[in-house]
């Protein structure tokens, strides 16, 4: 089966924009069909579950600070069977932590949420607000934290990643949470998901030639959180945030980057043909 998956993803890929009508609908392997139902109706369903839980606070002197931030990104899952908290009159899964003491400032606090869905497409991820508070439990910082795509290597490298700084030494604890703005935004994607069309008069595979589009944000999913690491400062700062503006092609890039000198031409060079050509 692996080998057929390989095989389809090749058609695709040699059929660039175009629609390759080579694949019998019996031969559609079950984990490249497309969902049955509507692409939203996870994520209504999500949200809807969360609308109707019972929140269990509303201020921030409510939360729990027990856990203290771990010293390098760990697993959360924030959905199922979680607290709710009720911000700002907007219901959101949350996690609480108290700061490390006798930590340098300034330091960094990466974030790293996963795709919720086996589908691209039909795909939302959990966009966190995180909020810095004093010993009182007043804040001195909320931010939205904007996240930005990475494909590394591994899974550890590969999510939707963002970072905020603690800067302050009145920062005791950090309260991560989904504002309305969050819930309701989306999050730029380079890669573009493809669909399968089992229709028994034209199967086909077909690629969306726009070649990027957003992933909608949602209300639960699975969020890693912790104090910066090397691999997370290396995805964090390499990720893609937006649609790269148009360029002049990868071999102009080279030659103003690369100081190669069969593509560029070295000073001496210039120097020679100019003598030669006098």
């Amino acid at each position: 089966m692996p080998a057929l998956s390989i095989a389809l993803t090749c058609i695709a890929l040699l059929s660039g924009c175009h629609t390759a009508n080579l694949i019998p609908p019996a031969l559609i392997p079950p984990n490249l069909r497309p969902p049955a139902e509507d692409n939203g109706a996870a994520l209504k369903l999500a949200q809807k579950k969360l609308q109707d839980a019972s929140p269990c606070c509303s201020s921030f002197a409510d939360f729990s600070y027990q856990t203290i931030l771990p010293w390098q990104p760990q697993k959360f899952v924030l959905g199922s069977d979680a607290m709710v908290a009720n911000l700002n009159g907007v219901h959101s899964y949350f996690i609480a932590f108290g700061l490390p003491t006798g930590v340098k400032l300034p330091y960094r606090v990466a974030v790293k949420s996963e795709l919720n869905g086996r589908w691209l497409r039909s795909s939302y991820l959990f966009a966190p607000t995180i909020v810095l508070l004093d010993g009182g439990f007043q804040p001195i910082g909320t931010n939205d934290v904007g996240l930005c795509e990475h494909v590394g290597w591994s899974n550890e490298t590969t999510g939707a990643f963002g970072a905020v700084s603690i800067t302050s030494d009145k920062a005791r604890y950090l309260l991560v949470y989904s504002s309305a703005a969050q819930q309701s935004g989306k999050t730029y994607w380079e890669q573009s998901p493809a669909s399968v069309t089992t229709s028994d008069s034209n199967p086909s595979l077909n690629m969306n030639p726009s070649g990027s589009f957003s992933v909608p944000h949602g209300p639960d999913g699975t969020l890693w959180v912790g104090m910066m690491d090397k691999t997370y400062a290396k995805a964090v700062d390499n990720a893609i945030c937006k649609k790269a503006p148009p360029g002049t092609g990868v071999l102009n890039t080279l030659r103003a980057d690369l100081p190669i000198p069969w593509i560029n031409g070295s000073d001496a060079d210039k120097n020679n043909s100019s003598k030669s050509s006098q």
